[in-house]
């Protein structure tokens, strides 16, 4: 995927005042401040779900990986029910949810799926998307992949709302971006810090007052 087909965001000209917003009183503390505010993830869930249409062809399985990609995949999937193809057809949808645990050994990087073996053998012959909020180092998604393969997907594609502008990045870019961000811990819009901030609607730069009062 191209860059210049995402957004980028930069901590000098996205550095929104939280006065210019509403932020819920029980976070005012705790966000440095706005990076990405609400409106303008909402516009360009719209466009990713215009391209996501245009360039499938045929019935998706869109798969959100939980939790942090929950509010991504359901604003996703509202706007691609509304829109239709070139020749004017609606594109069916089925629904899949799955958690994702990695693991790391002197060997090699895996990951672990909540799907049972026969759901994942059900990916057979299957254009699937996957959804999730952000792509960071890169691994865990890359092993997820390599996994999924082995089932025989027709077609698999990823889209992740947010990617993490980082040298701990193994250089896996997905096939739909929203926005590439600074190497920064970001909060909101479900993406939580310690199961914290899921409920905040715009991505926020959490301040060292936030991380303190929701350290475990």
């Amino acid at each position: 995927m191209d860059p210049s087909q995402w957004i980028d965001v930069t901590v000098d000209k996205n550095h929104y005042s939280l006065d210019h917003f509403v932020i819920p009183n029980h976070y005012e503390q705790d966000v440095s401040s706005i990076l990405i505010p609400h409106g303008v993830i909402m516009d360009r869930v719209q466009k990713l779900a215009r391209l996501i249409v245009d360039q499938n062809d045929g019935p998706l399985v869109v798969c959100c990986i939980l939790k942090g990609g929950h509010q991504y995949f359901a604003d996703l999937v509202n706007c691609i029910k509304k829109l239709t193809t070139a020749h004017g057809q609606s594109v069916p949808l089925s629904l899949e949810f799955i958690r994702v645990k990695s693991y790391q050994n002197d060997q090699s990087v895996g990951v672990n799926i909540s799907l049972t073996e026969n759901e994942l053998k059900d990916f057979e012959g299957k254009n699937i998307l996957i959804v999730e909020d952000i792509i960071d180092t890169g691994k865990t998604m890359v092993a997820l992949l390599e996994r999924l393969q082995t089932y025989k997907p027709k077609t698999v594609k990823v889209t992740s709302l947010l990617i993490k502008k980082t040298e701990r990045s193994n250089g896996y870019i997905p096939h739909y971006v929203g926005f590439a961000i600074p190497d920064a811990f970001v909060v909101g819009y479900a993406l939580d810090y310690n199961e914290h901030f899921r409920d905040l609607d715009h991505i926020c730069v959490i301040s060292e007052h936030g991380k303190k009062a929701y350290a475990v």
